[in-house]
């Protein structure tokens, strides 16, 4: 119904009245009830309303989207500004850790240079920094306060007896309660209370049920503890991380003063803990003995003279590069730079590589292998299956690199093939099934045979120099195409319907195909999916042998032995190109006036039935179905043959008996022939079975009467 010329100035009244204060719908109901003049009125007030609440819909559907658009914009923002304030910090913090050592190093240097200047300073403020030297009473009783009091909060937690430092020079840093949380979800998991020691991290656990005692959870050495600050994103704030690879832990401290508390003084007891190690080195190294002054001697008499045994190489291990090497190697591997921590081994070992093997070198290199676990840790995880299989085999190189750097190539192949094998399942399994078989074969064969064309150039790439992981390509190349074909025949053989031969021999021709691409590499499986295919291609080809025979036995059980009659000149001209596309080129003989055809409808349709079966046949043909499709051939025509054969020797009507003998004639002279010719050019040789088979039906012609069937 169209709505009165004076719509607009309507609505906007109605508009102006919906949106005042003092509208009630009670009263304006009643006064448009009395005001209507039927029917009509009320339909045009209720379309007036139903356009308006649309409008009114549509705007503010608007009003949101333009709101939402805004706040997107403004958290984008603020995430940038958050970002940048976040890096700003954690610059001026590093600065601030690196005057600080910067500083502590040179007053160090200058008191060892200078004792007056160390005497000097200890007499003006003894207590202004702990590591300036104090008298031996001074020294011995500091000593003994920092072990009473780690002595006694220790003895609040349980499961730490052996814990308790037996050793001089451990004491307690800091301590306090913090909650820990779950990495991956951040859910709440325990309350702790954390003891910083200067050589290690004690964790304990809160006992619920035992006020001011704790228990036991891990002790972690400052040597392999990385401390990492965490962003705050409400309501989940003022956390950091401890990284022990491969496991980290989150915590949360009271408030971000004690947070930054905790950060700075891990940091600062770090930074303590490698600077006493260093110190302890340089004076554990022996001094070099000067070389003596070199003496006038006569060159004649040193023939004589013993050559003195060379002095022993000492291994300079204060080097600030090494000292830093193990921390290094921990940034590296938290930051998952790969690279750069198999650079920082290399560098080691073409340092260490002619040196004399010392227990300072033997420590070194025990800290050392155990970041070569955990790196080779984090390389296993990258290639692990359970990782994304995005990116193709290219997405692998990075870790399959550096493992062989370490020398694992043997792991480093292992676990790539392993990924590369969950990657073609994965693409696989992930492959719409089609209504049409063919149309899903050639999909699935694109899929894989690019992923494993794919897969073995990245693996030449990889493993150039390694020739003894070509084997296991081998070998995980044969399970790949076994995953392929258990795919395939259950698309092929299963699902499809027992009689489509010719499906099957398509997508059997497909997957040859794409199997020879992979010759361009040098890798040629085609025998492995001959000899995969080869039980449901017997099974195909015996299932189809059988539906023929059933066909022609019934065919001949009905059969009256008269002439065909096509009834139009278009069905003759049909049946000429079928046979003719079945290697009877001699068929017009057989065709007399009119539409009719000189043979039986039984022997017709048998010859097409048996070409069209050896035909799809020869395109399955390899060699190990060599006598599965003569076997199956040589049956289906015996079928015929003997139908022939036992008709000729129980018709009594001559003119009957001359059809037949035609229908014979047409079958040995030119249907055995075809058959015999078509099967040696696709096989590649003769087939003797046929060539018998042929024999005993030209004695069977000789001799019409004779009471001995083909065989």
């Amino acid at each position: 119904m169209a709505l009165p010329m004076s719509e607009g100035v309507g609505g906007s009244r109605l508009r102006r009245q919906l949106e005042s204060g003092g509208f009630a719908a009670g009263e304006y109901v009643k006064q448009l009830s009395q005001q209507s003049d039927g029917d009509r009125d009320l339909q045009e007030h209720r379309q007036r309303i139903q356009a308006l609440s649309e409008e009114t819909a549509q705007s503010l559907k608007r009003n949101v989207y333009q709101n939402y658009r805004q706040f997107i914009e403004t958290a984008r923002e603020i995430s940038y500004l958050e970002s940048e304030m976040y890096q700003l910090s954690h610059i001026l913090t590093e600065q601030k850790g690196i005057m600080e050592a910067v500083s502590q190093a040179l007053l160090l240097q200058a008191e060892r240079d200078d004792p007056a200047l160390a005497g000097r300073r200890a007499a003006a403020d003894p207590h202004s920094n702990p590591f300036l030297p104090l008298s031996a009473k001074e020294a011995a009783a500091s000593e003994e306060g920092r072990q009473r009091t780690l002595t006694t909060l220790l003895e609040k937690v349980e499961g730490c007896r052996d814990l308790l430092p037996e050793s001089p020079g451990k004491y307690l840093v800091y301590n306090g309660d913090l909650v820990e949380y779950d990495a991956d979800h951040m859910a709440q998991i325990q309350r702790v209370h954390a003891f910083l020691m200067n050589d290690c991290l004690l964790v304990a656990a809160w006992l619920p049920n035992r006020r001011g005692t704790y228990r036991y959870d891990a002790l972690y050495p400052l040597d392999g503890l990385a401390v990492i600050n965490v962003k705050d994103n409400p309501p989940m704030k003022d956390m950091f991380k401890l990284l022990m690879f491969p496991e980290s832990r989150i915590f949360q401290a009271e408030n971000a003063k004690i947070k930054k508390e905790w950060l700075e003084v891990l940091e600062e007891t770090k930074r303590n803990r490698a600077l006493s190690e260093k110190l302890r080195l340089e004076q554990e190294a022996p001094p070099r003995a000067a070389l003596p002054p070199p003496e006038a001697t006569n060159p004649f008499d040193q023939e004589d003279e013993k050559e003195p045994p060379p002095e022993e190489e000492t291994v300079v291990l204060s080097l600030e590069w090494i000292q830093e090497l193990p921390e290094d190697l921990d940034v590296c591997i938290a930051q998952r730079d790969f690279e750069g921590a198999v650079d920082l081994l290399d560098k080691l070992n073409e340092y260490l590589g002619d040196k004399p093997v010392s227990q300072p070198v033997r420590e070194l290199r025990a800290k050392v292998d155990e970041r070569v676990r955990q790196l080779t840790d984090v390389l296993v995880f990258e290639l692990s299956p359970d990782r994304s299989l995005r990116g193709g085999p290219r997405a692998t190189r990075r870790a399959v690199s550096q493992l062989i750097r370490l020398g694992q190539s043997t792991k480093a192949c292992e676990l790539f093939l392993k990924n590369r094998a969950a990657a073609v399942h994965t693409a696989i399994r992930q492959l719409r099934i089609e209504g049409a078989t063919l149309l899903y074969i050639h999909k699935l064969c694109h899929v894989f045979f690019t992923s494993l064309l794919e897969t073995a150039r990245e693996f030449e790439t990889d493993f150039a120099g390694n020739s003894g992981c070509y084997s296991a390509f081998i070998v995980w190349a044969r399970s790949a195409m076994r995953m392929f074909v258990d795919a395939f025949s259950k698309q092929v053989f299963v699902f499809e319907s027992k009689d489509s031969l010719s499906t099957a021999a398509e997508c059997v021709k497909v997957a040859k195909e794409h199997c020879k691409q992979l010759s361009e590499i040098g890798l040629d499986l085609t025998f492995i999916i001959h000899a995969l295919l080869v039980k449901d291609i017997k099974g195909a080809l015996q299932s189809q042998k059988d539906i023929i025979i059933e066909a022609t036995k019934h065919r001949n059980s009905e059969e009256m032995w008269r002439r065909m009659n096509l009834m139009t000149p278009e069905a003759l001209g049909k049946l000429r190109e079928e046979m003719r596309s079945c290697g009877v080129s001699s068929f017009d003989q057989y065709t007399g006036d009119g539409c009719w055809v000189n043979l039986s409808y039984t022997v017709v349709a048998f010859t097409k039935q048996a070409m069209t079966f050896l035909e799809e046949a020869l395109k399955l043909y390899f060699p190990e179905l060599h006598m599965v499709l003569l076997e199956s051939l040589v049956e289906i025509i015996l079928v015929a043959v003997q139908h022939v054969d036992y008709s000729l020797r129980c018709e009594q009507d001559p003119e009957k008996k001359a059809f037949i003998r035609q229908n014979a004639s047409f079958l040995y002279e030119t249907v055995l022939p075809v058959v015999e010719k078509r099967f040696e050019e696709g096989v590649g040789k003769p087939a003797k079975q046929l060539q018998d088979l042929r024999n005993a039906s030209r004695l069977m012609r000789v001799n019409p009467e004779s009471t001995t069937s083909v065989v």
